[in-house]
C-alpha cells in the first residue's frame, strides 16, 4: 500500500493488506440484502411521519419488483429508476440487479429533453416509477408503478453475476458534449464502502444512522449513503425535501434520530447563513468541492464535530477522503487516498510528480466504471496509461491532497455538476438563437451561478426570461442559466469553438466589480 494512504484499521470490502475483498461470485443486491429480517433497513419520512422499513419487509419489496420485471426483462437489460428517496426507489435498484439487470437512475427534476437524452442512450424500454413520474415520461419509456406491484409470493433467486458484470448505468453531468454514461460492475458497491466508513470516522458504531439531503439518483446518494448504509446494517433515513432549508433539515435529523450526515458544501453554506444548530450527529462528511478553513471552524463551533471532506466522481468514486478520528483534518485539502485506491498527481507523460499535475486513479479500483455506455472513445480518452484521469488539477502536501482546480468547464452550483454542453445545446434550439456559452460565474452562496452568453439572430428576439422559461421546460430545473448576458458576437477559437475561459473571466470580472 503506498505511504500516502490513509493508516487505518481494516476498512469494509478490504483485505487486512489493503487489497479488494470481492469474491469470484457476486450480487449486489445480495451484498445489500444480507440482515437478519427484523434488522432496522430504511427510516421513511417521506410522508411527514416516520415509519420504520425492516430488511425483511424490503426483501418483500424487492422480490414483488423482481418478479414484475422478469415478465418483461431479461439479464443485461436497462430498466430506468424515477424515483426519489424513498424505500420504493432503494427496492427498484435493488430487484433490478438481483436479476441481472443493470439500473439507471433518473433525477425528478429533469425536464423531458435530459429523462429523453438518457433513457433514449441507454436503450431502456421501462422504467420502475410513480404517477408523477410517469406522467414526466410521456411515451419515452413503458412506465412501471413501483408501489402498485403486490409483494406476495416466492423469494427470486439472485442471478449469478461477478463483479466485473455490468448492474448499473450513472449518467455524469455532460462536461464535454452530451452526458456519458459510467457503466458500473457489481463491485462497485465494494469499491465504495472504504470511503464511505472512514468519512464517517469509521461508519457503523453502535447507534449510527445515515440520511443526506442528496437525491438517491445521483452518485453521491446512492452510493455514498443508501448502499452502503444498508450494506454495513446502518439504518438510513428516507426524506423528500421539496425544497431544502435549515428548518426541514433540523427536523429531519430529529424525527429520524440521525447521527451521520452527506452535506454538499451549499447546505453546509445555508446551515451556516441560518445560524442552525445541528445536534446530536456523530459525523458530517461533504464532498464536491474544498470547504476551506472557515467552513471547518463553524463545523466545530455549531456541531462540536470535524467535518470530513471526501474527493470522487461518477466514474470512480470515494478515493480520497478525510477521518477526523484518524489523523488531523489539513484546511484546504481533501484529505489523503482511500485504501484499495492508488491515487496520483500526474504530469504529462503519465508519470507521479511531486508539482501540481493531473489528479488520476490507478485501473484495478473496485469503484472504477468498466467503461462509458457505448462510447469507446470516450472511454480511451478519459485513461493514460493505467491511470483513469479524473479531469482535475492537485498537489501533494505530503501525504495530503489539495485539490488546486477543474480541467473541464463544469459548473458546481449549489451541490450539482452541471455540464454547460446541455445547456447551450437546449438553448440553441430555441429560434431566437444564434450562438451560446455557458459559464460558472462565481456565487458566495450556491459556489457558482449558470451564466448564458447568448448571441441572436439578426432580426430575432427574445428576452432573458424567455430562455431561462425554455430551458427550466427541457432540462432540469436546477440548471437553468440565472442570469443571461446578451452580446453581439463571442469569443470563438479559429475552428469556431466558444472560448469559455475568456467567458470565464468575464464573469468573474463582474463580480468583483
Amino acid at each position: 500500500m503506498s505511504e500516502k494512504h490513509i493508516k487505518t484499521a481494516r476498512a469494509p470490502g478490504l483485505t487486512e493488506g489493503g487489497a479488494w475483498n470481492a469474491p469470484q461470485r457476486l450480487n449486489m443486491a445480495a451484498q445489500v440484502m444480507d440482515h437478519g429480517a427484523e434488522d432496522l433497513a430504511i427510516i421513511d419520512l417521506t410522508h411527514g411521519s416516520r415509519r420504520d422499513v425492516s430488511h425483511g419487509e424490503l426483501a418483500c419489496m424487492v422480490d414483488g419488483l423482481a418478479r414484475a420485471l422478469l415478465k418483461r426483462v431479461g439479464r443485461g437489460d436497462r430498466v430506468g429508476v424515477l424515483l426519489s428517496q424513498s424505500p420504493w426507489c432503494a427496492a427498484a435498484h435493488l430487484a433490478i440487479w438481483k436479476i441481472g439487470a443493470i439500473s439507471v437512475p433518473l433525477f425528478k427534476l429533469f425536464q423531458h429533453d435530459a429523462l429523453a437524452s438518457r433513457v433514449q442512450d441507454s436503450g431502456a424500454a421501462y422504467v420502475l416509477t410513480d404517477a408523477e413520474g410517469a406522467a414526466q415520461l410521456g411515451d419515452l419509456a413503458q412506465p412501471l408503478i413501483a408501489a402498485e406491484i403486490g409483494t406476495a409470493g416466492d423469494p427470486v433467486a439472485f442471478a449469478d453475476t461477478g463483479p466485473e458484470d455490468p448492474t448499473i448505468i450513472i449518467y455524469t453531468s455532460g462536461t464535454t458534449g452530451k452526458p456519458k454514461g459510467a457503466l458500473h460492475g457489481h463491485r462497485v458497491l465494494t469499491g465504495h464502502l472504504p470511503g464511505v466508513s472512514i468519512s464517517h470516522d469509521h461508519l457503523g458504531q453502535p447507534g449510527d444512522c445515515l440520511w443526506t439531503p442528496a437525491d438517491w439518483a445521483w452518485i453521491g446518494g446512492l452510493f455514498d449513503v443508501a448502499m452502503p448504509g444498508l450494506a454495513l446494517g446502518v439504518p438510513v433515513v428516507a426524506a423528500r425535501l421539496d425544497k431544502f432549508t435549515p428548518e426541514a433539515c433540523a427536523e429531519v435529523i430529529a424525527l429520524g434520530e440521525v447521527r451521520n450526515v452527506f452535506f454538499p458544501p451549499t447546505a453546509l453554506r445555508m446551515l451556516k447563513a441560518a445560524g442552525q444548530g445541528l445536534h446530536g450527529l456523530r459525523t458530517v462528511a461533504s464532498g464536491g468541492e474544498p470547504l476551506g478553513a472557515e467552513m471547518l471552524a463553524w463545523g466545530q463551533r455549531s456541531m462540536g464535530l470535524t467535518i470530513n471532506e471526501f474527493y470522487g466522481q461518477t466514474e470512480c468514486n470515494m478515493t480520497v477522503s478525510s477521518c477526523a478520528a484518524d489523523f488531523p483534518v489539513r484546511p484546504g485539502c481533501i484529505g489523503k487516498p482511500v485504501p484499495g485506491h492508488e491515487v496520483a498527481v500526474i504530469d504529462a507523460a503519465g508519470q507521479p510528480t511531486q508539482d501540481e499535475g493531473d489528479v488520476a486513479v490507478r485501473r484495478g479500483s473496485a469503484a472504477m466504471m468498466l467503461r462509458y455506455w457505448n462510447r469507446p472513445e470516450a472511454t480511451g480518452e478519459k485513461f493514460l496509461g493505467d491511470w483513469m484521469l479524473t479531469g482535475d488539477r492537485g498537489i501533494w502536501e505530503g501525504d495530503y491532497l489539495r485539490f488546486v482546480g477543474r480541467e473541464d468547464d463544469v459548473i458546481t452550483s449549489a451541490g450539482y455538476r452541471i455540464g454547460p454542453s446541455e445547456i447551450e445545446d437546449c438553448l440553441l434550439t430555441h429560434p431566437s438563437v444564434a450562438t451560446v456559452g455557458v459559464v460558472g460565474k462565481p456565487d458566495s452562496l450556491r459556489t457558482e451561478i449558470v451564466k448564458a452568453y447568448v448571441v441572436l439572430k439578426p432580426g430575432a428576439s427574445a428576452t432573458a426570461q424567455d430562455l431561462q422559461t425554455y430551458v427550466k421546460q427541457r432540462l432540469a430545473s436546477y440548471s437553468y442559466p440565472r442570469e443571461i448576458a446578451f452580446l453581439e458576437a463571442l469569443p470563438m477559437t479559429v475552428t469556431g469553438k466558444v472560448i469559455r475561459k475568456e467567458l470565464k473571466r468575464r464573469a468573474a470580472a463582474e463580480v468583483e466589480d
